[in-house]
């Protein structure tokens, strides 16, 4: 069975936005809303795929790559993913990721017109 060009295994598109390649469609409505966000003033140092290498007993095991890092008005920083299906793999990276940052929480987004930042 072949696959489309351009399509992932789970079905998404990837789409060009604002100069960036995004996974799909549901990551790239976020980043716009994002972008709105920090011309607002609501959000601040916007970043991109942030990596987040995870090491245990000196030995690498991966580099988790979330999909966008910003700080909120009062200094909170978020690390969010862009998710439509949540797979064993980034369940345990995610994991991994939060043990070995104790102060990074990964805030899952399914779609991004629901999404209300914590405070």
């Amino acid at each position: 069975m072949r696959r489309r060009r351009g399509r992932s295994k789970y079905g998404a598109i990837r789409v060009e936005y604002d100069g960036h390649k995004f996974d799909s469609k549901l990551e790239a409505a976020r980043y716009k809303q994002l972008r709105l966000m920090e011309k607002a003033g609501e959000v601040k140092d916007l970043e991109l795929q942030p990596k987040f290498p995870c090491e245990v007993n000196g030995k690498k095991i991966c580099t988790y790559i979330s999909d966008f890092r910003y700080k909120l008005r009062n200094g909170k920083e978020v690390v969010e993913d862009v998710k439509g299906v949540e797979t064993a793999v980034f369940k345990l990276k995610k994991k991994l990721v939060e043990a070995l940052y104790p102060d990074v929480t990964i805030e899952i987004v399914k779609n991004p017109r629901f999404f209300v930042i914590p405070d």
